[in-house]
């Protein structure tokens, strides 16, 4: 399965390194160069420079052949123009965005892209059923702040498998939301114990991703 994903952030350089490690063939397009340098100093040639809304470019990196296209740049009228392009011209079977700004998600539903995630949708969602009405964080703290959602995978070979949620030793202003198992997710408890290819869903703030994710192995 050959899968594009444009938007070298953190979001699509995490996804491609979880991507090559199932032996995936991928392709992260990337058009800061800046950013690129390093996207190819840690995944070698799959990084490739090209602004994924200009057809030009999506020539170059394959769409006609990609199965799967996943937009997750930070800006949402790009991602939709990629998921458009990519279904109307290039005939990609399947397409993915993300969506930044949760008011624009209608209109990418009702432009065809039915597939899109909102990460702040998500985490209102996640904390909705884990807190009390009122005690929601305002999603307005959420946005303006230090903080972002990301997800670790838990390898046969993790130092969590196997461990409770409450012997993790997670770095401070880091807090896991949710366990993905089997297709489903679930809130965690403290007894909550980890298995292999589980995914661990947490807010944490944005300078602490590379600790969360040594914890992790």
């Amino acid at each position: 399965m050959y899968i594009v994903i444009v938007g070298g952030g953190k979001i699509g350089y995490y996804l491609s390194k979880e991507l090559i490690n199932q032996d995936y063939e991928v392709l992260l397009m990337e058009k800061d160069r800046k950013r690129l340098a390093f996207l190819q100093s840690e995944l070698g040639e799959v990084a490739f420079y090209g602004d994924g809304a200009e057809i030009r470019y999506m020539e170059s990196a394959g769409f006609s052949r990609a199965d799967v296209v996943v937009a997750v740049t930070g800006d949402d009228e790009d991602n939709l123009v990629i998921c458009q392009m990519a279904k109307k011209h290039f005939n990609v079977h399947r397409v993915l965005a993300r969506v930044n700004d949760p008011s624009n998600q209608p209109l990418f539903q009702k432009l065809g892209v039915t597939e899109s995630v909102n990460s702040t949708r998500l985490i209102y969602n996640l904390i909705e059923q884990s807190i009390e009405t009122d005690e929601i964080v305002p999603l307005a703290a959420l946005q303006q702040g230090n903080i972002e959602i990301v997800e670790v995978h838990v390898g046969p070979n993790s130092p969590v498998a196997g461990k409770r949620v409450n012997e993790l030793n997670l770095p401070q202003g880091a807090l896991i939301i949710a366990v993905l198992r089997g297709g489903q997710a679930r809130i965690p408890t403290a007894d909550t114990i980890l298995t292999p290819d589980d995914s661990v869903v947490a807010i944490v703030e944005s300078d602490l991703e590379e600790a969360m994710a040594n914890v992790f192995g």
